[in-house]
């Protein structure tokens, strides 16, 4: 334990967990985007008319799950990039909205974490 009372955070663990998980999501971020442009040139190939082809419906469905896991890949991977901006300039570790220390585990659980647990679970 710290003097403020906080665990001490090793922030050459915590940029490990970073960067691999940046790796990850770059991964998979490729890997939507190839399954997104062969659903697309699926679609271009054949006719569908999404409302009386049941093979329309499920291209559709795909088409809308692909882009919204895209989106949520993407907004995570700035996430990971904002975390490890905030270690460069010395800010990492603080919650945003209320500036005290984000304990270790939360840290160890999400690197990306903004917030302390209480600001995350009051929505502030």
């Amino acid at each position: 334990m710290q003097a403020d009372g906080t665990e001490h955070v090793d922030l050459a663990e915590l940029r490990a967990l970073l960067v691999a998980d940046r790796e990850r999501t770059s991964d998979t971020i490729a890997s939507l985007g190839r399954s997104f442009t062969t659903i697309v040139d699926a679609t271009r190939d054949t006719a569908t008319d999404d409302e009386h082809d049941p093979e329309g419906s499920t291209i559709a469905f795909e088409r809308s799950q692909t882009t919204a896991l895209l989106a949520a890949a993407t907004g995570h991977l700035a996430d990971v990039d904002a975390a490890l901006g905030r270690m460069d300039a010395g800010g990492y570790g603080r919650c945003e909205r209320c500036g005290t220390p984000i304990p270790r585990e939360r840290l160890l659980a999400r690197p990306a974490a903004r917030t302390c647990i209480a600001c995350a679970s009051r929505g502030r």
